[in-house]
């Protein structure tokens, strides 16, 4: 006996999206990724076979931007290739292997001391601030990790957290890239994260105070800022030094960054380190041509001097003779 289902079932039929999705990849996901895998995950109901091409004018988008979705769900292990196509992947069951083992030992680590109890306050408080109570449990050993790796204390963890979410930037890469950031200038409590800001602070104005006395109407670039931080940062340098370097471009019609960097690399260079360091170099560098023409000037007059000399001892030796 072969039974067919009626067509018109379609229009009451339901296609389940896990709560795993929102929690754990709808916020990483660019649009198109999000359309592509709604509809790959439509299809896959009903073992529907489709081309590339098909999907690429069903969906309204380029093939490049299908094949770039397919190949980003691929790298997430959120379908698996096949020769013939693709396996759409249970989510659900994808948390459960990433989380079976690494969970296993927080929870022994939570019974071993007290700071881990602070600790999962610590995470309760940065569920309940930023993820309104609904934190998935990747998140749990993601926060355990980056506390072991980077040895943040528990206010640098909610401080970290808040950063990002102020900045609508709540994923994992922007979160780990913020905390590599925090690790390299040495943060490890709250005070080493308010010395950091009131650094960042003062960075930030003198990155506007430098691009207004550029004329400069428009926020700088990352490249831009990147010059700044290399001066203040790397060199040492304070504004005094940097608007010496800054009132050289004036007689430049299209200036540079570069420009002005190859002016500050060659001060340090030089080891100069502050405004008089700096005013004392250029004067000398501004006197030395006058130096050295009155250096020439007076090798001339002795090599002159010395010629006639000798002309006038050879005259005298051949009135002798």
């Amino acid at each position: 006996m072969k039974l067919e289902q009626n067509d018109l079932s379609m229009m009451f039929s339901v296609t389940e999206l896990s709560d795993v999705f929102f929690t754990e990849y709808l916020s990483q996901s660019t649009g198109d990724a999000i359309k592509v895998y709604l509809y790959i995950l439509f299809l896959s109901k009903y073992g529907k076979d489709i081309k590339l091409n098909d999907l690429s004018k069903k969906l309204s988008l380029p093939l490049k931007t299908i094949q770039d979705s397919l190949k980003y769900w691929e790298d997430n292990g959120v379908i698996t290739k096949k020769t013939t196509g693709f396996i759409v992947n249970n989510l659900q069951e994808l948390e459960l292997h990433k989380l079976y083992k690494p969970r296993v030992s927080v929870l022994a680590d939570t019974k071993k001391s007290e700071e881990n109890k602070y600790r999962a306050k610590a995470i309760e408080a940065i569920n309940t601030s930023f993820f309104q109570g609904v934190m998935s449990p990747s998140w749990y050993n993601d926060i355990d990790l980056w506390f072991k790796k980077y040895g943040f204390d528990e206010q640098v963890m909610l401080a970290l957290f808040r950063y990002c979410f102020e900045r609508s930037a709540l994923h994992r890469n922007y979160i780990q890239a913020v905390a590599d950031a925090w690790h390299k200038n040495h943060i490890k409590n709250f005070s080493d994260l308010d010395l950091y800001y009131q650094k960042e602070e003062k960075l930030n104005i003198l990155k506007k105070s430098i691009a207004k006395k550029l004329g400069l109407n428009r926020m700088l670039t990352q490249y831009e800022e990147a010059y700044i931080e290399k001066w203040v940062v790397d060199f040492g340098f304070t504004i005094d030094v940097i608007e010496l370097a800054l009132k050289r471009t004036t007689s430049k019609a299209n200036f540079s960054f570069d420009y002005i960097d190859r002016i500050l690399s060659d001060w340090n260079e030089h080891h100069l380190k502050t405004a008089n360091d700096v005013q004392a170099f250029l004067e000398e560098m501004k006197n030395r041509p006058k130096a050295v023409k009155e250096l020439e000037k007076k090798s001339y007059q002795n090599y002159e001097q010395r010629r006639v000399d000798n002309f006038d001892s050879l005259y005298a030796n051949v009135q002798k003779a």
